[in-house]
């Protein structure tokens, strides 16, 4: 079916579009559309805008002050800050604890003195008395710490100005000995110890069998250009907020475990055994999956090296990451594989990167045994559909039933039972989290669209490549469209700890974002759309956007005021309910009357099916909406006779009632 532009002198010639009065319309009480605004703060294009955009005053201020630009790319004066970490580790599989130490090293890129600088202990989220606003049923340890240092001073706990630290829940407030200078930085150490909790426990924990070890040492809060610090706390539902940095990472554990992390490992020959090392090298170049540790091959001897002690020390080097998560097991087999990502470093040649799963054989009935095609197949459409992957392994890792499925840079921890289908949309899923929010590092605790939706609209890219004729944005569009027409969606622009109940949050975080996300393809056409999102990644790459950044880029790339779409879709709850309203003969052509009993300001694609001839596409422009009118009317050609007529066939737009859209009925 094709969409086009009705110029004088084609079938339809003669075409015109009469709107209504808004007192004749049969939309709901109380559905006006709001006025028309004049420039609204956030919005990229000057002049007349077709509806007011809600300002974010600390956004305006950093256009001010030259950091972002209403281009929606970053200001000439845009600033990061930065963290190198150097992070040890020891678990002790007996009693389940981690003994750790870090030594951060923090940049002061910004143009500010930081006298006090903020660290996220999220493992405290486990400490008795937390606060939760999910199911945490082991709240029994947080952090026990043993050292806090700064500039070379040891500190203490204290209150108010003095110099020291203070924690509250998942957040650690350091008053350094000395303000930290713009260009300046800080060392900080810090040791502890941690209990690794029981499956149950959000993103990670242990079942006796393997850890998953997340979020297990102290990291830098976010300082930038737009909030300041970031300090929200960590109570379990809403995710994170993280800065870039430099990872180095030492992880001891037992001899004969396999440990999988982010980062490259650095030190292959002291903890692989030969015969690992020679089938790890051997998957960069085949065709098939390779079996590099298989059942008879584990234990310390087999699938690692031996050690006096019992113990292993291994090395990962992670760069421009903004986390570092591992997990740990004697059970885990090791398939590997390689994946075609495109031009990664600018070359002219096609780079490669390694697919790495860690599972046990019992999960052979979720599918882990082609968890690796799936993960290749992930990251080779993605690359295409996106841009390049930019990092030297993908990996899966099976783990405890609370994993769920959970990104991190690099990884995923998958736990639980699955099916064929839904192994491969969890592995994509999180696969397409290594784009958002890895690469673009937005704030997912405020705005858990910008990652979860659009790595479930990504999602929703890949699966039809991979199942032939499955579509997965009807699976996205039917659970926001149920909770829509129930009344109890909640606005996409909302903390994403502030929802009423997790359908609320899931409902919006995925479904309605991956469906509006198709809604604004339809809008702007699939190849401009395109463009703007791989252009907004790439404006943002390894930096922290805002809304207002997406919503200025896909204007930017459009050319196009889209102030009403950000409006209704990101800001507001309004329903889409188009409907032919009436089809009635008026001389040679048939007058059709489409209302729009909804809230939501959409343009009509209204599909003309005639007994011979291409299906024809006729547009009424969303500004036939703008001024209140709830209808507007075409007349079109009663000849060649004419089969139906119908309201946007390709479920473009998340229209409430499609029983009404489409004539004779």
């Amino acid at each position: 079916m094709q969409r086009m532009a009705i110029p004088a002198g084609t079938p339809l010639a003669g075409l015109f579009v009469v709107l209504a009065l808004s007192g004749c319309g049969s939309g709901r009480a109380g559905s006006s559309t709001p006025e028309p605004a004049s420039n609204p703060a956030g919005t990229t294009a000057a002049g007349a805008r077709a509806m007011v955009v809600p300002a974010m005053e600390s956004f305006d201020l950093a256009v001010a002050n030259g950091t972002r630009q209403r281009s929606g790319a970053p200001g000439p004066r845009y600033w990061q800050q930065w963290a190198d970490y150097r992070l040890e580790a020891e678990l002790n599989p007996v009693s389940k604890r981690l003994t750790g130490k870090s030594a951060i090293r923090y940049h002061n890129r910004s143009p500010d003195t930081l006298a006090t600088v903020y660290i996220h202990l999220l493992h405290n989220i486990f400490a008795p008395g937390s606060r939760h606003n999910t199911d945490i049923p082991w709240a029994v340890e947080g952090y026990e710490l043993s050292k806090v240092a700064a500039q070379g001073t040891t500190l203490g706990a204290s209150g108010g100005e003095a110099v020291g630290y203070k924690v509250d829940g998942t957040v650690m407030r350091l008053r350094l000995p000395k303000p930290l200078p713009p260009g300046g930085t800080a060392d900080l150490e810090l040791a502890y110890r941690i209990r690794i909790p029981p499956d149950g426990a959000p993103r990670g924990g242990q079942d006796g069998e393997v850890y998953y070890v997340s979020y297990w040492y102290p990291q830098m809060a976010v300082y930038d250009d737009v909030n300041g610090w970031q300090t929200d706390q960590y109570y379990g539902n809403a995710e994170f907020y993280m800065g870039y940095g430099n990872y180095d990472v030492a992880l001891t554990v037992p001899a004969g475990w396999l440990v999988a992390s982010t980062g490259t490992l650095t030190n292959a020959a002291e903890v692989l055994s030969s015969q690992t090392r020679a089938r790890l090298d051997s998957a960069m170049g085949a065709a098939e999956v390779v079996h590099v540790v298989a059942a008879d091959d584990r234990g310390a001897g087999k699938a690692t090296a031996t050690a006096a002690g019992g113990k292993l020390t291994w090395r990962f080097r992670a760069e421009n990451v903004r986390d570092v998560a591992w997990g740990a097991s004697a059970n885990y087999l090791w398939d590997a594989t390689n994946a075609a990502v495109g031009d990664a470093d600018g070359d002219g040649s096609v780079d490669t990167t390694r697919v790495d799963v860690f599972w046990r054989p019992e999960m052979r009935a979720s599918h882990w045994d082609q968890a690796a095609r799936y993960g290749r197949h992930s990251v080779e459409f993605l690359s295409k559909y996106l841009w390049p992957y930019p990092y030297p392994h993908m990996t899966a890792v099976d783990g405890p039933t609370s994993c769920g499925g959970m990104e991190y840079p690099m990884m995923t921890c998958i736990g639980g039972q699955w099916d064929t289908l839904n192994m491969y949309e969890v592995v994509v899923h999180e696969i397409a989290h290594m784009w958002h929010p890895m690469q673009v590092g937005s704030d997912e605790k405020r705005f858990a669209w910008m990652d979860e939706g659009f790595a479930q609209f990504t999602q929703s890219q890949a699966m039809p490549d991979f199942f032939k004729g499955y579509d997965d944005e009807a699976e996205n569009r039917e659970p926001y469209l149920n909770l829509a027409v129930a009344g109890g969606e909640v606005e996409l622009m909302h903390h994403g700890d502030r929802y009423p109940s997790y359908n609320a949050y899931g409902t919006a975080s995925y479904y309605k974002t991956a469906s509006v996300l198709v809604a604004l393809r339809g809008v702007l056409g699939r190849e401009t759309f395109e463009r703007a999102f791989r252009e907004y990644g790439r404006r943002w790459q390894y930096k922290h956007p805002t809304p207002y950044d997406f919503f200025n880029t896909v204007e930017d790339v459009a050319g196009r005021d889209l102030s009403w779409f950000w409006r209704t879709w990101f800001f507001e709850t309004w329903k889409l309910d188009q409907a032919i309203d009436t089809v009635a003969t008026a001389g040679d052509s048939l007058e059709v009357v489409v209302a729009n009993r909804g809230r939501a300001p959409m343009p009509v694609h209204l599909v003309v099916t005639r007994v011979q001839g291409e299906p024809q596409t006729v547009e009424i422009p969303v500004s036939a909406w703008f001024a209140g009118e709830k209808r507007a009317s075409v007349r079109i050609p009663r000849e060649p006779a004419i089969k139906t007529i119908e309201i946007d066939p390709k479920r473009e737009f998340p229209d409430i009632d499609r029983g009404n859209g489409i004539w004779p009925r």
